[in-house]
């Protein structure tokens, strides 16, 4: 069987939550919220305009990239490239710097792509993140490389197997994820506390028999 193509866009969605990632991709459930729709909006403005060549290098918008080497496929919001053929992708956020690494992996995630597509090395990439309006430079260096590999790993997994993970409730996650009435985390989260409560109640009884 051909493995199914990996959308860039799995690798962040199965580092948030690997359900969600199998929610999305293997069960075909989508839902927008607040934040979702804010995302498009943001990359809709990125991608907005024809491709820019001037003398000071190119600006490539919206471009499909692909790596048969890692089975993953997507769209870049903006690839630069400079005068001496030096290639940076630049991927759009609408928060702000995060503690995890997900947007640093989907960045390197495309800069696998652009490497095999233009036959290039790739040092750095950029994200623009809509809360603070800056460009955060990412290093990818051989730490976030072997990362981002596992990860592809991973979700092919996901893929392969086609099942969905049992749901886990997070309270640093879940309240922010447009899937939360689809998921039901807190159904799982009150089945597994019923349980636990029956299977104590029953460990009482026989200690006292």
């Amino acid at each position: 069987m051909v493995p199914k193509v990996i959308p860039l866009s799995a690798l962040q969605h199965y580092l948030f939550c690997p359900r969600q990632c199998a929610l999305i991709h293997n069960e075909q459930v989508w839902a927008e919220n607040r934040f979702t729709a804010e995302g498009q909006v943001l990359h809709k403005k990125a991608n907005e305009g024809p491709d820019e060549h001037r003398a000071d290098g190119s600006v490539l918008r919206h471009l499909h990239v692909a790596s048969k080497t890692y089975n993953i496929s997507g769209t870049c919001d903006i690839v630069e490239v400079s005068p001496a053929g030096e290639v940076t992708p630049v991927e759009y956020k609408r928060g702000k710097p995060k503690s995890h690494r997900a947007d640093e992996v989907q960045l390197c995630a495309q800069a696998f792509c652009l490497e095999e597509m233009f036959d290039t090395t790739i040092k750095h990439g950029l994200i623009f993140y809509g809360k603070t309006r800056r460009r955060k430079q990412i290093k990818l260096d051989d730490t976030l490389r072997e990362i981002t590999q596992n990860i592809i790993r991973d979700t092919a997994t996901i893929f392969l197997t086609g099942e969905t993970p049992t749901a886990q409730y997070c309270e640093h996650k879940c309240p922010n994820c447009s899937l939360i009435d689809l998921c039901m985390p807190h159904a799982m989260r009150l089945k597994r506390g019923a349980k636990s409560w029956f299977e104590n109640q029953l460990n009482s009884t026989s200690s006292d028999s």
